[in-house]
């Protein structure tokens, strides 16, 4: 069977301070790649729409945990919006769910990083 592809979506509202990107397809193995390359050599704050994201492994969670450890070195924050539940509960299980801060909207997640300026 061949592997979902995960497609990554520019957002208006990117600027020099922040990236917005929408997310679409599993975040896997498979694809953690495209996300790794595309997050890792941006040092600003990044905002990840997750809600066409419909399941997430481990080595998708490692990305995403990578991509929030390479942000608090440069004081930057890599915000979630629209976790689903199974990956709502995959943060639980594996006690990251402190770590991401998320929000509904990423309209939300814009006002916060506006209103707490690294």
């Amino acid at each position: 069977m061949p592997s979902e592809s995960l497609t990554i979506e520019p957002l208006s509202g990117t600027d020099q301070n922040k990236h917005l990107y929408r997310l679409q397809g599993p975040l896997v193995l498979g694809t953690m790649f495209a996300i790794q390359d595309l997050l890792s050599p941006a040092p600003v704050s990044t905002i990840l729409d997750m809600s066409a994201v419909p399941s997430v492994d481990s080595a998708g969670l490692g990305a995403l945990v990578n991509c929030y450890v390479s942000r608090q070195k440069v004081g930057r924050k890599l915000l979630l919006v629209g976790v689903n539940d199974r990956l709502a509960a995959l943060l639980k299980i594996t006690r990251l769910q402190h770590l991401f801060e998320v929000f509904p909207t990423v309209d939300d997640a814009v006002r916060f990083l506006e209103s707490h300026p690294a």
